[in-house]
């Protein structure tokens, strides 16, 4: 099928860490010269749209800017912005997180309440706290809405699998005995979102990704075809495993026709 729309992960699929993919800069070239749209549908919070695209530019030579860039940031940006009747500017949230996530969330003019928020929204925060634990779990336990940016447990870097959201969201779930309502991959959200937002129609689209737990079944929870890359987490062996497969499969993006 000829794909008008690529939703393509980042880490493990266009890089590796700090490592290059070869092909994977060649394969956005390509989508350039036939002008298909493109996005990057990254579980990654910590960083802005521009940053995301800033670091695809000068570190990958990836032809990239901040609307090619889709993050649980602004997906839960705008799921946060829909749970109200009224102005989101009347209700308040606590965020656990990084400056991407933050940045998205008090974008849309919702106040910060550390005490009795409306909603508290939890992802990956490099600098977490028994504190801020403490916060959310209290307002939670007050009655606040628990949103978890994305379910990752560990995020592959240079250095190895090192602690992802998933991981601190786990334990405010822990420590409250309520599970988080997830918005990044595998969930779809991130992917009507993104529709919603981009435009695009989801039935000429595909999902490009390494992973099988988090792109191909946001792929396949949001009712899209999807494309697996043997460059990253997953391997042939985890895929004879599962009954529902990726659409396609290829060992590296050089081996897919657009």
């Amino acid at each position: 099928m000829n794909y008008q729309t690529y939703l393509i992960d980042l880490d493990g699929t266009m890089y590796r860490g700090k490592d290059k993919i070869p092909e994977a800069k060649i394969f956005i070239d390509r989508l350039n010269e036939k002008n298909l749209d493109y996005y990057f549908l990254t579980n990654n919070t910590t960083k802005t749209p521009q940053q995301v695209a800033d670091n695809l530019m000068n570190n990958h030579q990836i032809t990239a800017d901040a609307k090619h860039v889709v993050t649980p940031s602004l997906a839960t940006a705008d799921y946060v912005k829909n749970m109200f009747d009224d102005d989101v500017s009347n209700h308040s949230a606590y965020v656990i997180g990084e400056y991407g996530l933050k940045s998205a969330i008090f974008g849309t003019g919702i106040k910060l309440n550390e005490v009795d928020p409306d909603v508290v929204i939890v992802g990956l925060d490099y600098d977490v706290t028994y504190h801020k634990f403490e916060l959310a779990t209290l307002a939670i336990k007050r009655g606040a809405f628990f949103i978890g940016t994305n379910a990752d447990t560990n995020l592959p870097n240079e250095r190895g699998l090192v602690p992802g959201a998933g991981s601190v969201i786990s334990l405010v779930e822990t420590s409250t005995q309520q599970k988080a309502k997830y918005i990044g991959k595998p969930e779809r959200d991130i992917v009507d979102y993104a529709v919603s937002e981009k435009g695009f129609d989801p039935k000429t689209a595909v999902m490009v990704g390494d992973n099988y737990n988090t792109d191909i079944k946001c792929g396949l929870n949001a009712g899209i075809e999807t494309l697996l890359v043997y460059t990253g987490v997953s391997t042939h062996e985890d895929i004879a495993k599962e009954t529902r497969k990726p659409t396609h499969e290829v060992e590296s993006l050089d081996q897919w026709d657009v």
